[in-house]
This record gives C-alpha cells, sequence and structure tokens, in this order.
C-alpha cells in the first residue's frame, strides 16, 4: 500500500500528467462501431445497479469483485440477481444471460484498499454461441506497453458502450496499474485492453478511480495471479461466499501521505 501511496503521490507532479496523450472517449452507437467489441456487456446486478464486464470464454464473463456486492448494505448479490447483456446498444444486445455462478477471488479483503485481488468471473447459464459475439484472449501487460484501450458503460453512458482506444498506464504498483482511463460509476469491471500484439487482449479490468492530488486517475487490477486462481476455483468448487470491501474515495495531499492516513478510493 506504501508504493501505491507513493506512487500516486508522485503523479500529483503537474509535469508527470499529460492529459493530451489520451484519446477522447467515443460512443459505440451503431452496428459497425460496435463490430468486433460485441463481447463487452452491460452486467446489470439486482436489479438497481451495473457494472462492466467481458467474455474471456463462451461461458464466462470477467468483471471486479466488487460488482457482486450491494454498495449500501455489504449484501452479497446471488447469481439469480445477475444478467449479462452481451454488446447492449440502444435497448437490444447480442446476446441475453443468465449466471450459473459468480465468483469473488477470496483475497477481496473488507475494508482493504489493495485492488491485486478486486476480481471475479461470472459463469454464465449457457454459453453464448453466436459468431458475432467472440470472447477476448487475457494476458499480461507487455513490460515496455505504455498505452491500452478500455471499453466500458458509465452512468452517463448506459445504454451504449463507448470507447477509448487510448489511453496511458502511468505506472505500477505491485499488481496494480495506475491508468489516465476515463471512468465513471458503471465502468467499473471493465476490460483494459492491449493492442501492441496486433488483436486486442485483456490485461487488466477498472477497479477504482482515484485522485492524485486534483487530477483523476484510474485503477486497474492486473489479470495473471488472481484469474488463474479463479478460474481453478470456479474448476473445482461451488458457489463462493466472499465478504466485499468498503468503497473508500481517495482525495490525498502530501501532508495525508506523511500522516500515514492511506488511500481512499472511490469504485466507479
Amino acid at each position: 500500500m506504501k508504493q501505491l501511496l507513493a506512487l500516486l503521490l508522485l503523479l500529483a507532479a503537474p509535469h508527470v500528467l499529460h492529459a493530451g496523450d489520451s484519446s477522447h472517449l467515443r460512443s459505440l452507437m451503431t452496428g459497425d462501431d460496435s463490430r468486433g467489441w460485441e463481447g463487452v456487456g452491460r452486467l446489470n446486478i439486482g436489479g438497481a445497479s451495473f457494472c462492466t464486464g467481458a467474455l474471456i470464454a463462451d461461458n464466462l464473463v470477467l468483471t471486479a469483485a466488487h460488482c457482486l456486492y450491494d454498495k449500501a448494505s455489504g449484501r452479497r448479490f446471488g447469481a439469480e440477481e445477475i444478467e449479462f447483456l452481451a454488446g447492449w446498444r440502444a435497448g437490444r444486445a447480442a446476446a441475453y444471460r443468465g449466471a450459473r455462478r459468480a465468483l469473488a477471488h477470496p483475497g477481496y479483503a473488507p475494508g482493504g484498499e489493495d485492488r491485486a485481488n478486486d476480481l471475479a468471473l461470472i459463469e454464465l447459464d449457457q454459453p453464448i454461441r453466436k459468431s458475432g459475439v467472440r470472447p477476448f484472449e487475457t494476458g499480461r501487460l507487455p513490460g515496455l506497453a505504455r498505452e491500452v484501450g478500455v471499453v466500458s458503460y458509465a452512468r452517463d453512458r448506459a445504454e451504449m458502450p463507448s470507447m477509448q482506444n487510448v489511453c496511458n498506464v502511468l505506472g505500477k504498483a505491485g499488481a496494480t496499474l495506475v491508468l489516465d482511463c476515463d471512468v465513471d460509476f458503471g465502468s467499473s469491471g471493465a476490460p483494459v485492453f492491449d493492442f501492441s500484439t496486433g488483436s486486442p487482449r485483456i490485461v487488466s479490468v477498472v477497479s477504482a478511480k482515484a485522485f492524485a492530488g486534483d487530477v483523476e486517475v484510474s485503477l486497474g487490477t492486473a489479470l495473471e495471479a488472481p484469474l488463474a486462481e479463479l478460474r481453478a476455483m470456479l474448476a473445482a468448487e461451488g458457489d463462493g461466499v466472499f465478504e466485499r470491501a468498503e468503497p473508500r474515495v481517495l482525495r490525498m495531499t502530501r501532508d495525508d501521505a506523511a500522516a500515514s492516513t492511506g488511500a481512499k478510493f472511490l469504485r466507479p
């Protein structure tokens, strides 16, 4: 956590951030715009909230662990309360599926500030086997890669996805990526893509937005170890019940860091 605090403090320096280096959000309004991105969908959860998720197999959706818990009460949603709308756009989806199981990573700790395990897998009640809805590959962000992209839904763009095809990796703190991607409420669990190999691969999911001084940044959970652990759990076990991490808001100053108050985050 000290590493993340130090990194966020460093990012508060004006010369470190280059806002002009990132592309603007672009709404995927038409079928042509959306082609190839139908595997990203909206997750309707509990009848009152939504997150973003992405297919990584014909029956598996990757998202953030905190999406599986009610923000107000802390109650864990049951699988029967989750619906995945693949490629949701303008009132229609390329495919509609319920959930059979929803597993949050067991390392996702209540009150924790570590992004490393804010990851969940949702097993769909039926596979999606449509030629236009393809799962995405996952992988590790290459060491020299500094540009990524995000496809997400959010509170002001809930009816169609938006794409930011270039945003920047500002740094890493352990397994947490610090990004300048444009995220908001509803973007939780959105896939962060690496394009350096020629085809999009998911290398992270959106976990939170935060503030480095007065500058907004976004935080992403790296996939490698936690995703492998979730896959093993899904293969070996039934539904798990894990506790939630309370959402926090980060507004950090140098005095805050010196006093070791800890970072606070706002989950999008």
